[in-house]
């Protein structure tokens, strides 16, 4: 225990104060505990349970679900979120359900993560950085959906704090399986995400001789192999190969390269879930204001940790957020909140850190002033991202509430499973429906277009418009029917259904 405790004061590891009681010490696992609590119910009272899924969410869930038929997965999709909601899915359909599993998770796998950076930091950082994280609307709107963001996020954030518990305890022998599981956990959700992530980590253990650790790269690797081995397997048996399936990937996403998002990222803070192309204005200063001062307070960060002669435990996650950030600032043409998760998630520690420090200043004076603007700038941010969110789940409620009810005019004008539809929302709305969906263009690209005609002969098929749009070629001479916002074109198998047309 002596050898053990050596290590870690040698290392730079936070400790806490001689003689401290065990109730003190108990803060590490509290008041991280009681942020998650705080988080899961959150996310019950804020983020309505009966909000539906999404595009990407019936995608996910279709492949493990008894409801519907799975959806076609594109190239860059990763099966992790699909095995994360098959204890639910796989019998259940109801969303309200999915959505309290899926909250209750999440509050695990964040305390999880900040009990990851135990002794790095005080609990008064950890539980800090939890917070800020926790608080932003796109992690209590991620939270509780069948998305991969927030889990790459509590990957990164647990990661790297295994990896930096490892480098600090040579003789902490979980750590380093807290790394591989983490890391598997990224490449389980979404492979890139892990390989930008664990980058720099790769970097530091082959050129840095002081990092050098041949128990951590083990650890990163078998990661990265256990969570992405069935991404690239899948790649040969169903995707023309690795190099074809990335290819494909880049392709869905527009094209990788030299793409400077970063305007696109804020435009999107308003409570876009996708800005694709992103044309909107810019929002209100106050919406984007946090996303400025981020960096500005990470960088305060690193000054306070080098003049602390402790850098790693924050240059190395800071590092970490700058690569995860990448190909979603600079390298794709559109942006999505839920994308620069990772980021945020690794940039709380060292803000949080910025903080505490502020207000923990030794002098009365600057101390006061110092607790005065802190106080006063989290809670207008709380503020801020409780008016988006709000707004944003209103919003998507409000969108699915709209797929639900076509699913219904489908079900009367005789389009009931199995059934399939194609066009225009056809992915969401067929989950909806218990259908399956196919399209003949485009990125989900399933089925021919006389395979198409042959399957609407024998199965009640539709094919969905815009309210004013044209239907393909082969379906104009269809019945069609307004349902909100769209239109439905019927198909010959349907129409010869008893109940059609009731």
């Amino acid at each position: 225990m002596a050898s053990s405790h050596r290590t870690l004061v040698g290392a730079h590891r936070y400790e806490p104060p001689t003689g401290a009681s065990p109730r003190w010490r108990n803060r590490g696992v509290q008041l991280p505990a009681l942020v998650a609590c705080a988080f899961t119910l959150a996310q019950l009272a804020l983020v309505r349970p009966g909000m539906g899924l999404g595009w990407d969410e019936s995608v996910y869930v279709s492949q493990v679900s008894s409801h519907a038929p799975a959806a076609f997965f594109s190239a860059p999709r990763a099966r992790g979120v699909s095995l994360l909601v098959a204890p639910i899915a796989s019998w259940s359909s109801s969303t309200e359900l999915l959505r309290v599993y899926l909250a209750v998770l999440s509050g695990l796998g964040l305390y999880l993560a900040l009990r990851a950076w135990r002794g790095l930091f005080s609990a008064r950082v950890m539980a800090l950085a939890g917070a800020l994280f926790a608080s932003l609307w796109v992690t209590l709107f991620y939270g509780p959906q069948a998305m991969p963001n927030y889990w790459v996020a509590i990957g990164a954030l647990a990661g790297i704090g295994h990896f930096l518990r490892a480098r600090a305890d040579r003789f902490d022998r979980t750590a380093p399986w807290g790394v591989a599981a983490s890391v598997a956990l990224m490449a389980w959700m979404r492979p890139t995400d892990a390989v930008w992530v664990t980058l720099p980590l790769l970097v530091l253990l082959l050129a840095v001789r002081s990092f050098r650790s041949p128990r951590l790269l083990v650890a990163i690797l078998a990661g990265l192999v256990a969570g992405a081995g069935e991404w690239v397997v899948e790649a040969y048996i169903g995707y023309g190969g690795l190099e074809q399936r990335l290819s494909d990937a880049s392709a869905i996403q527009g094209g990788l390269g030299w793409n400077i998002a970063v305007l696109d990222q804020i435009r999107s803070l308003a409570g876009k879930s996708l800005c694709r192309p992103c044309t909107v204005p810019l929002p209100p200063l106050p919406v984007y204001a946090w996303f400025l001062a981020l960096p500005l307070l990470a960088a305060l960060g690193a000054v306070f940790a080098l003049r602390a002669r402790r850098p790693t435990t924050t240059l190395v996650p800071l590092t970490c957020a700058v690569t995860a950030g990448i190909p979603y600032l600079l390298m794709i043409g559109y942006a999505a909140p839920r994308f620069l998760l990772p980021c945020y998630a690794l940039l709380s520690i060292p803000v949080a850190d910025v903080f505490v420090r502020l207000v923990t200043v030794p002098n009365r004076t600057a101390r006061r002033v110092a607790v005065a603007l802190v106080a006063t700038g989290l809670a207008g941010h709380l503020a801020v991202q409780y008016a988006v969110l709000h707004k944003t789940v209103t919003r998507t409620t409000a969108s699915h509430q709209g797929w639900a009810r076509t699913a219904d005019d489908l079900h009367r004008l005789g389009v009931r499973p199995p059934c399939l539809l194609s066009g225009h929302l056809a992915i969401p709305i067929a989950f909806y429906a218990g259908c399956g969906s196919v399209q003949t263009k485009g990125h989900n690209t399933n089925i021919t277009r006389p395979d198409l005609l042959r399957v609407a002969e024998r199965t009640p098929l539709a094919v969905l418009t815009t309210a004013h749009g044209t239907p393909p070629a082969f379906a104009r001479d269809w019945p069609s029917h307004p349902s909100g916002k769209l239109r439905i074109w019927v198909g010959p198998a349907a129409r010869q259904d008893g109940t059609a047309g009731q």
